[in-house]
């Protein structure tokens, strides 16, 4: 991959207590983030980019954990939102409950390093001990230290 997974990886872009109850409410506290820290510039059209692309293809939750993502032009360089939501927010098809929540925006671009950024994701949160660590995590630091720690 061109780009680290540290390189993504921003503590400024994580939310450890997500107020939302509801998916699109969780998503749009994280984009608002990425926002707010300079990484999209069209917050309120990317969040509609990734709810299209949610209600047409429902991000699958596995072990509590979800990607939600849009393809889009909005963004030059890969972009990672995290939220944890204790309690799980409601997601995908069945409507299983997500605690962790990486809302991801990719230029058309760079789709390959987008597949290889998600496939290390979806391998290290199947990893329960560390699942078990980014939940339990005090600061956003700590919660990105249990992701590049383990490469």
């Amino acid at each position: 991959m061109a780009i680290a997974l540290s390189e993504l990886l921003d503590e400024k872009q994580v939310i450890l207590r997500l107020r939302s109850r509801k998916m699109p409410n969780g998503l749009h506290e994280i984009i608002q983030l990425l926002a707010q820290n300079g990484k999209i510039d069209d917050p309120e059209r990317f969040f509609e980019q990734v709810l299209v692309r949610e209600h047409a293809h429902p991000s699958v939750v596995e072990n509590g954990v979800t990607f939600p993502h849009a393809r889009t032009d909005l963004v030059n360089e890969i972009v990672i939102g995290i939220g944890r939501s204790r309690a799980g927010i409601p997601a995908g098809a069945n409507q299983p409950r997500a605690q962790l929540i990486f809302v991801i925006g990719v230029p058309e671009r760079l789709v390959n390093d987008y597949l290889i950024c998600v496939g290390t994701l979806v391998r290290l949160v199947k990893d329960e001990a560390i699942r078990t660590t980014l939940l339990k995590a005090e600061t956003p630091r700590q919660f990105l230290d249990a992701l590049i720690a383990n490469p």
